[in-house]
């Protein structure tokens, strides 16, 4: 299975990115949770800094634009094979500049393309 990066994790269970993390994990995913509040959910930490050393199948995004600016060129530098901007997470520039580098981008839902087995 793949790889996910979910970049805005939340600990709290009403938010998409916990939804999605736990839904991804149910079908089997291997997640990698970064998010600006840590915590802790399904017994993984959810870390302040995005790792390094990590070879990333995708990455699914649910920090909105501004709060994006940090992940940035970390983020290109990893190569992901695809990002996904979820609702409230768009960024036309990221969203070029992945495309240009090869990355597959997609402004999508995670939640519905688990669900319609087109993840």
């Amino acid at each position: 299975m793949e790889k996910v990066l979910v970049l805005g994790a939340s600990k709290h269970t009403y938010r998409y990115s916990y939804l999605a993390a736990e839904r991804l994990t149910e079908h089997g995913h291997e997640v990698i949770l970064v998010g600006t509040t840590g915590g802790e959910i399904f017994g993984q930490p959810i870390r302040r800094e995005l790792p390094m050393d990590i070879a990333y199948d995708t990455v699914t995004m649910y920090l909105s634009e501004r709060n994006q600016q940090e992940y940035i060129e970390p983020l290109l530098k990893l190569m992901p094979k695809r990002i996904i901007f979820n609702p409230g997470a768009e960024n036309d520039d990221l969203y070029s500049r992945a495309k240009n580098l090869g990355i597959e981008v997609l402004n999508a839902c995670t939640l519905v393309m688990l669900a319609s087995n087109q993840f």
